[in-house]
């Protein structure tokens, strides 16, 4: 491996561009991982382990969301004090026994073991790969470089989800959709050990000439405090992502029961788990680099308005076009949000304790996950299913206005920053 030293490098996409795009394949791996879940899981838990109560059911998102949350907060101080490749590295030796689980469970006990273990993987592996993208990228193209992570991640999650809901309509829930799982994890970690390069001298060269809000001095503590409250946008961009992964948690969850309750065969469900994913995953492409032409704020608001919009027309939708319809638009809002919030992070956070940022951040977004688990399973145990869905488009409505409110433009495109200079 080449020595870590910012005399013979570079930043930029294409200055790195054979790293870069390694990188954005290992991420569609850690994509694959969770994709293997989105159909088949929430069938499984009521063909096979009969389980009743949609609290009960939602146990493994709220584990998994613990779990990815926690671990998304040590990654980028992990990163920091050993390395990015190291840490991307125990999250892939993390995932083989994954699959495995799910394939041997026994019991729903081992299901929700098995979402531990993915939820270390996926807080390791995905944080590192953010932030090492960021380090390649410089602060030119980052919603460039988010756009390519978050959609090949998120694209992969919805091929996978596709796939394995025609394997689990044709082979049955088990073992098949999950071998699947298992092939990502070892090439994953195969590229990691032998292809993947340390990327942390590239942010030691960019904060070597970096002029932002606040010096690189901040312990972990403060850089907690400062994304979570004191920065405005940071913490708008902490609540925002909070929302976005709790309907995130929601339509993972509970969108195949809902599905499942108007008839709808398995490899249908399998396709709407996997539009909503796909949209997002493509989406991004877009978004992501138009978000470094046209600013990052209003791009976050509208999407998270466009998200809950979505999610009232899946609650009042009872047929598959319907929900075929919200699931597009669904994906949609979410891709103007999810790089977005992201680069609004890597412009505000220094270089010096950028990865520690984006830990927190990834900390309050994945949180997401176990709330959403918790709020939308006790409100269809209350209310029913499509209550639970209202419920979370209201919350998703609330967090675009606090976005709209609280957080300022963190990204001015260059010809903007030219003509300003001119006048």
């Amino acid at each position: 491996m080449p020595r870590d030293t910012t005399a013979t490098i570079g930043l930029g996409i294409r200055a790195n561009l054979a790293q870069f795009s390694l990188l954005v394949a290992v991420n569609a791996l850690v994509g694959g991982m969770l994709g293997q879940e989105r159909t088949v899981l929430p069938l499984l838990a009521g063909q096979v382990f009969h389980l009743t109560g949609y609290t009960f059911l939602l146990t493994y998102v709220l584990a998994f969301g613990l779990t990815k949350a926690a671990t998304n907060y040590f990654a980028g101080t992990l990163s920091d004090r050993f390395g990015r490749r190291p840490v991307l590295l125990a999250g892939w030796l993390i995932a083989v026994p994954v699959p495995l689980l799910l394939i041997w469970a026994p019991s729903w006990g081992w299901i929700v073991a098995a979402n531990v273990l993915l939820g270390v993987n996926q807080g390791l592996t995905w944080s590192t790969t953010v932030i090492m993208k960021i380090d390649l990228a410089g602060p030119a193209r980052r919603g460039l470089a988010m756009g390519l992570n978050e959609a090949a991640g998120y694209l992969a999650v919805a091929v996978t989800a596709l796939v394995t809901g025609y394997l689990a309509a044709y082979y049955g829930l088990r073992p098949a959709p999950f071998l699947l799982g298992l092939s990502y994890a070892a090439l994953g970690l195969g590229l990691t050990t032998f292809a993947v390069r340390e990327t942390h001298a590239h942010a030691r060269l960019e904060a070597a000439g970096h002029t932002g809000p606040a010096g690189g001095g901040l312990t972990t503590r403060q850089v907690l405090g400062y994304t979570s409250l004191r920065e405005p946008s940071l913490s708008a961009a902490s609540q925002a992502g909070l929302v976005n992964n709790l309907n995130d948690g929601l339509a993972w969850g509970l969108f195949p029961l809902l599905f499942a309750t108007a008839g709808l065969s398995v490899s249908r469900i399998g396709v709407l788990a996997a539009v909503y994913p796909a949209v997002w995953g493509m989406g991004q492409l877009i978004t992501g680099p138009l978000s470094d032409r046209w600013g990052r704020k209003h791009l976050i608001t509208g999407g998270m308005l466009t998200q809950a919009v979505a999610l009232a027309l899946v609650a009042m939708s009872h047929s598959y076009s319907g929900w075929l319809v919200a699931a597009v638009l669904l994906g949609a809002g979410t891709a103007m949000v999810y790089p977005t919030l992201l680069a609004v992070i890597g412009d505000v956070a220094h270089p010096a304790w950028r990865a520690r940022a984006v830990g927190v951040y990834r900390l309050w977004r994945d949180g997401g996950f176990a709330v959403g688990a918790v709020l939308s399973g006790v409100a269809a145990d209350l209310w029913g299913l499509r209550a639970a869905v209202w419920v979370v488009a209201a919350l998703t409505a609330a967090s675009g206005v606090v976005v709209a409110v609280r957080m300022a433009e963190t990204h001015v495109p260059v010809g903007k920053r030219a003509a300003a200079r001119a006048r």
